[in-house]
Order: structure tokens, then C-alpha cells, then sequence
């Protein structure tokens, strides 16, 4: 199994799931991708002695609500004594076994896998539009360039013509309901029957299902193999 990282925040089920990783990895039957969400865990963790955990982001991405999860304390507890629910994080499985085991990409014959999207230079944004430009070099990309592809949408990129020339780059991130709506005119995005199905696009999949929305997982199985043969399925 390939997870295009964001394994945590916005669910109830922290400790299971990380649980449920260790044993994947202890049986080596999982390859974790990096998400944006790993690197706001380490964020949170780096800025600690200046409180970061009341910051509204670590808050409202659920940073907070996985570390008190996995830590076992409460609101109560970090108020109270914040270093010793840290300690107890910097022991948790996460930091120590997990996010150290995540990979920035994966490939393979016909296929990248990714969290946001491959590095790439961005432009314009705010009032100009958006550009996107491909970067041959992106896989020795350092850690700067790395963490910023993975905010990034792969969907908007594809569209601009960042894609790796003879394969399709999966990708998380972003939800699947931007490229129906925006490429396929099917729905909106949050509203008006939106798609978080699969989004299938020149040199692009991509799978995030908006979760903690739709209450949906997306999940492709992939025969390398087959050339491009691709099975889709949209879960509740």
C-alpha cells in the first residue's frame, strides 16, 4: 500500500491508526509519502517553547487534537503542564518511527507518487493568475523546495503542464471536487452536488476525497505491470 501522506488530523482514531501503520511497516507492506500534515506535526514540535500549539492553524488542521490522541492527555493537560505532554510526543511512534520512515516520492515504471505535487517553480497567485513551470531536476529538489511542493495543487499544475513526460504522478493533497469542477464542469467544489471521486486528468490521479467532508476514502489499485492499467473505488 502507498499512502500520499496526511495519515493524521481531523479523525478520532489516532491511536488505532497508528496502530494500524506500525504493523504495515513492521510487516514492510506500506510505503508512507510525506504530507503537509507530517510537516505541521514537526512544525508544532520545533516551535513548542513559543507555544504554538494554541495557534489557530495547528488548531483548526487538528495537529493539536492528534497530539493529545496519541499522548492520551487533554486540553486541561496542555495548559497545565504543555512540556510533559511534549515529552510524551517526542516518544510517540509518530515522531520516532513514523514520519522518519516517510519518503518525499516514490516512483516506479509508470508512476510517481506524491503528496501536493513534484517541485516546481510557482508564479503569480493573489490577483494574477497562476503559473506553474516544470523543473527536470525536481527529484534532487532540497528539503525547502520539498516541503513547499506539498502544498501545492497537483491538479492546477497538471493543467499547466507540470506533469513527467511517459508517466502519471498520483497525488493527495487537494480535493478531487476542484479538478471535476473546475476541468469537467461537474458540480462545485464544496456545494451544488460536488465530486470527490477520483480525478483522472493528462499525466495526473488525484485522490484526496476531502475526508473529513465527504466521509469518503479514495483508493486505486494500480497493475504497474499492465501499462497504466488503473481500478478505481470511491468508499464510504
Amino acid at each position: 500500500m502507498i499512502v500520499c501522506g496526511d495519515l493524521f488530523d481531523r479523525g478520532k482514531q489516532a491511536a488505532e491508526l497508528q496502530e494500524f501503520i506500525l504493523d504495515l511497516l513492521a510487516k514492510d507492506e506500506v510505503i508512507l509519502i510525506r504530507g503537509n500534515h507530517e510537516d505541521l506535526m514537526l512544525e508544532l514540535l520545533k516551535d513548542w517553547f513559543h507555544h504554538s500549539y494554541w495557534r489557530s492553524y495547528h488548531r483548526n488542521n487538528g495537529t493539536v487534537d492528534t497530539v493529545l490522541q496519541l499522548t492520551q492527555m487533554t486540553i486541561g493537560d496542555l495548559a497545565a503542564t504543555p512540556y510533559s505532554v511534549e515529552e510524551k510526543l517526542q516518544k510517540s511512534q509518530l515522531i520516532q518511527t513514523i514520519i522518519p520512515s516517510m519518503l518525499d516520492y516514490y516512483e516506479t515504471s509508470h508512476y510517481i507518487f506524491v503528496h501536493g505535487w513534484i517541485p516546481c517553480t510557482v508564479k503569480g497567485g493573489l490577483f494574477d493568475p497562476v503559473e506553474y513551470i516544470y523543473n527536470s531536476n525536481w527529484r534532487d529538489a532540497d528539503k525547502v523546495v520539498w516541503n513547499q511542493a506539498r502544498w501545492q495543487n497537483g491538479m492546477q499544475a497538471a493543467h499547466n503542464h507540470v506533469v513527467e513526460p511517459g508517466k502519471k504522478i498520483v497525488c493527495g493533497h487537494w480535493h478531487c471536487s476542484f479538478g471535476h469542477t473546475h476541468y469537467e464542469n461537474k458540480g462545485g467544489e464544496f456545494e451544488n452536488d460536488p465530486d470527490f471521486s477520483p480525478y483522472y486528468g493528462e499525466g495526473i490521479i488525484a485522490l484526496d476525497a476531502c475526508t473529513a467532508f465527504s466521509k469518503k476514502v479514495n483508493c486505486i489499485v494500480i497493475d504497474d505491470e499492465a501499462d497504466f492499467n488503473v481500478t478505481a473505488e470511491n468508499e464510504r
